[in-house]
């Protein structure tokens, strides 16, 4: 997990759009989010850690929403993810990495208007840099 939110962060300083130490981090209260060393990998990408309150499933509804979606999309056996059995971690971690992907990058989102979460994110900045370049000529 420290692993995928350092890389997570690198990509965004690729693409121009480090965090900034204002976005959050949603988990439960599981000890491999409470731990010292997740709280600082946090940290040091730009996070801020936000944990659940134990047994509350209202608290975390975003999260288990995402976990619904990425088990009806992806995991389960007629997934177009799959490629077969799922025997080690790395089919699992493949996977994931590619309905990711395609959540971000492919799925129409209606809330969005029926674009790709990473079209709606490219129209944010391009919007906010014109607000902050007329704001600040």
């Amino acid at each position: 997990m420290r692993h995928a939110i350092r890389h997570a962060a690198q990509l965004r300083i690729d693409e121009g759009n480090p965090l900034l130490g204002n976005t959050i981090h949603h988990s439960d209260a599981g000890s491999q989010y409470t731990s010292v060393r997740f709280g600082e990998t946090l940290a040091l990408s730009g996070l801020v850690a936000s944990i659940g309150t134990v047994g509350d499933a209202f608290d975390n509804a975003l999260a288990e929403t995402t976990i619904g979606l990425y088990k009806t999309e992806a995991i389960r056996d007629d997934s177009p993810f799959r490629r077969g059995p799922l025997h080690r971690l790395t089919d699992v971690e493949l996977l994931t990495a590619e309905w990711v992907h395609w959540y971000n990058t492919d799925r129409l989102m209606h809330r969005l208007g029926r674009i790709p979460p990473i079209e709606y994110e490219n129209v944010h900045y391009a919007t906010n840099a014109a607000h902050s370049e007329a704001a600040h000529p």
